[in-house]
């Protein structure tokens, strides 16, 4: 395979390289006075459009020619310097940092959420830092302080919070881990709450149309999340939480470095709720009582001088949930009518690898192996309701990168395969299916190195149920002036839903579940296809001598065919695929400023315009406030030279009136009226940090104490023909205040 994979290496480059090239190293010294190589460095030819970036390790190969005289090192933090070249030979420079130059002072904050200027496609990067502004328990609770990102319960007694992107829902969103799609099938309900907060290093979220590597199911984005690594995360690193509401969880890490090569890291996280609530006095709990025990044993393998780096992971996880009336006890009422209860118990196990290889003598060609394995086990029921669900699936992805003629003309491009088998259990119906897929895929970048920036893409799958089909994607980045860039976007996804999997509040209502077949090879129903497009513009400028920025971005979905969920018969829930119209439209305003030395504050408006088509005419979506407003102020006090400081953080969001699906056909004591009323949450933490190594943080969610009134329908008579958990909108619970500890060992 080593002697294969030279050869493809040594091949290609004779055949896409027309001119002679200079390769070299742009270098640095790091704190200990060691050489290394500077990644991601700018390398041009002045006066020219002839340029590249710096590999990974420092390492970049660019065309020459003879009348190339001046080669230009530049890199933010860094001076820029020309070399004089007058033959062709390896080229290996030193880079200064500006703040070591002579009369030159560099003032600097690293952004904890980082909007790209370069990109081609719009990316917003969450940091650690912007993670512990709050308390960040898993990932469903990673993005109380983002606005591009919606959070709000699915339903009012498994306290499953859903998150939303561009209006649509999370099985709309590629979600993945590493690059690797995690978040889908079987886990799409509660796997967002599987990620401990703690485990993730930073999260990508990239509006639109993803990219045709990852596959053919995003629609309306992908929100990627990068995991710690044993290589550079703390030796030991400790936290433990603690909530009012009697909720309580640890998080310890454990990373040993084995050789110079290779690094293991065990994450172990429990979390444990056993305190039954009822504030509001409806005889059902006002969150789940539950247990999970979550670990993952983390490898890393890393051989510069080879080219190599290796990722395996191994995780394991159990999850127990108990919800329902305060009175139910699972022992003597599970599935019959002397009390309404549920219990959702879930088993979990994956394995991943990656795999990369940099070719040595040709830094710009790389080749990566993805490879992964889950079993997903749930069994559960609600009330008289059952439904348990086996998910195997195995997802693989070989991709091979490097460039034409010069760095401005990269291209990915290689193969994948998907493979899952579904288990289901409805009731008194099984459902049993298996998907599989392979596809390929090519995509191509032209960066000019100055004011435009493009990636188009195309990919084709078969797929078992599917057929076969082509799915086009297009992202493109454009300067028009300093400190600019305008943005646009479009693609193509196409999906099979698990209608059971991804709707599991359904079962939670006394409501007939009907399935309205059109013949086809999923319950009966098409597979779901939508277009995405849209635009964006951001502009960052001075204001009184501080930072800021504003942003304004548009995308509207188009659905070709969407599986309905439609609501609107109170006694009825039904299933069946798009006849007509169906678009969600979103709108976001954005601003960040840095008011004073230390003080950002962050604001945002958001306009949805979500119109589906329902067997009973054309209505808006149901539970999504057309109007919604954000605000998020943090402020950071100046570090001492002992490493500690304060941090303080407030985040506030409101939400316009939503939309009750119809309940006009109820009794009058269990109608709703038309809309909702409007909600706002203020959600604030402070952090003391003492040291480097110790932390302590306190900190509200929803401290003006906001409860939606009566959130269950019919709660009085669970197993009545009226009773409905998911008309919420709003927090149940009230006020909630918790406290934690950080500590770790470098």
């Amino acid at each position: 395979m080593k002697i294969i994979l030279k050869i493809v290496f040594i091949l290609i480059p004779l055949v896409i390289q027309s001119q002679s090239t200079i390769k070299g190293m742009a270098m640095i010294k790091n704190s200990t006075g060691k050489t290394e190589g500077l990644p991601g460095a700018t390398v041009y030819w002045l006066g020219t459009n002839v340029g590249t970036t710096t590999n990974d390790k420092g390492w970049f190969e660019i065309n020459y020619k003879p009348e190339y005289k001046k080669l230009v090192f530049s890199f933010v933090g860094f001076k820029t310097d020309t070399v004089s070249v007058n033959e062709l030979k390896e080229i290996h420079h030193f880079m200064v940092e500006k703040n070591d130059l002579d009369e030159v002072t560099i003032k600097s904050r690293k952004q904890a959420t980082a909007k790209s200027y370069l990109q081609s496609a719009n990316v917003i990067t969450v940091s650690s830092d912007e993670l512990l502004k709050a308390a960040c328990c898993n990932l469903s609770e990673s993005f109380e302080t983002n606005p591009s990102i919606d959070v709000n319960f699915a339903d009012a007694v498994t306290g499953t919070r859903q998150i939303k992107m561009l209006g649509l829902t999370s099985p709309y969103i590629l979600i993945t881990s590493e690059n690797i799609p995690t978040i889908r099938g079987a886990s799409q309900a509660y796997g967002l709450s599987f990620t401990p907060g703690t485990w993730v290093e930073s999260i990508q979220i990239t509006k639109g149309a993803g990219s045709v590597v990852n596959g053919f199911e995003s629609i309306a984005g992908q929100i990627n999340t990068e995991l710690v690594k044993p290589f550079t995360d703390d030796k030991l690193f400790v936290n433990l939480y603690g909530a009012s509401s009697e909720r309580f969880e640890a998080n310890v890490h454990l990373n040993t470095k084995l050789s110079d090569k290779w690094s293991t890291g065990l994450y172990l996280h429990g979390n444990t709720h056993n305190k039954k609530h009822d504030v509001n006095d409806d005889g059902f709990m006002d969150m789940p009582i539950y247990d999970q025990i979550n670990i993952m044993n983390r490898w890393q393998y890393t051989n510069p001088e080879k080219g190599l780096v290796t990722f395996i992971n191994f995780r394991y996880l159990n999850d127990s949930k108990q919800t329902g009336q305060i009175n139910f006890n699972p022992d003597t009422d599970k599935l019959t009518t002397n009390a309404w209860g549920s219990e959702i118990d879930t088993e979990r196990f994956d394995a991943s690898l990656k795999a990369g290889y940099v070719n040595s003598e040709i830094p710009w060609q790389s080749i990566g192996l993805q490879a992964a394995y889950s079993r997903h086990n749930q069994e559960s029921y609600f009330g008289l309701n059952q439904y348990d669900i086996l998910h195997n699936s195995l997802y693989s992805n070989l991709i091979y990168n490097s460039i034409i003629s010069d760095s401005r003309h990269k291209i990915k491009t290689g193969v994948s395969f998907t493979y899952d088998h579904y288990d289901e259990f409805v009731n008194t119906t099984a459902f049993k299916r298996t998907e599989n897929s392979a596809g390929a895929f090519f995509e191509y970048n032209f960066d000019n190195l100055d004011n435009l920036n493009l990636t188009a893409g195309i990919r084709i799958d078969y797929h078992n149920l599917m057929g076969t089909f082509v799915t086009p994607r297009f992202h493109a980045r454009y300067t028009p002036w300093e400190k600019s860039a305008l943005r646009v976007s479009f693609g193509r996804g196409k999906r099979t839903a698990s209608i059971f999997a991804e709707n599991q509040s359904i079962f939670s209502t006394s409501r007939t579940i009907n399935i309205l077949s059109t013949g086809g090879d999923i319950y009966g129903l098409d597979p779901e296809i939508a277009w995405n497009y849209g635009f964006s513009f951001l502009q960052g400028f001075n204001l009184f001598g501080r930072n800021a920025d504003v942003m304004i971005d548009y995308y509207r979905t188009d659905f070709q065919n969407q599986i309905i969920v439609d609501y609107e018969n109170p006694q009825e829930l039904n299933f069946y695929n798009l006849q007509g119209d169906s678009y969600a439209s979103s709108l976001q305003l954005e601003m960040n400023y840095n008011v004073f030395q230390n003080v950002d504050l962050r604001m945002a408006y958001k306009y949805y315009d979500i119109i589906t088509q329902y067997n009973s005419g054309k209505l808006e979506k149901p539970l999504t406030s057309k109007h919604r407003l954000f605000a998020n102020v943090s402020y950071i006090t100046k570090l001492k030279n002992s490493g500690s400081q304060w941090k303080f953080d407030a985040t506030y969001n409101w939400l316009g009136k939503q939309r009750f699906s119809s309940t006009t056909s109820n009794p009058n004591a269990y109608k709703l009226p038309k809309y909702t009323p409007t909600v706002g949450t203020l959600n604030v933490q402070i952090t003391k940090v003492f040291s480097p190594k110790f932390e302590v943080y306190l900190g509200g969610e929803n401290v003006t104490n906001v409860r939606q009134k009566n959130p269950i329908l019919a709660s009085n008579d669970p197993f009545g023909e009226n009773f409905d958990t998911t008309f919420v909108y709003g927090p149940i619970f009230g006020s909630m205040y918790y406290t934690g500890l950080r500590f770790k060992i470098k």
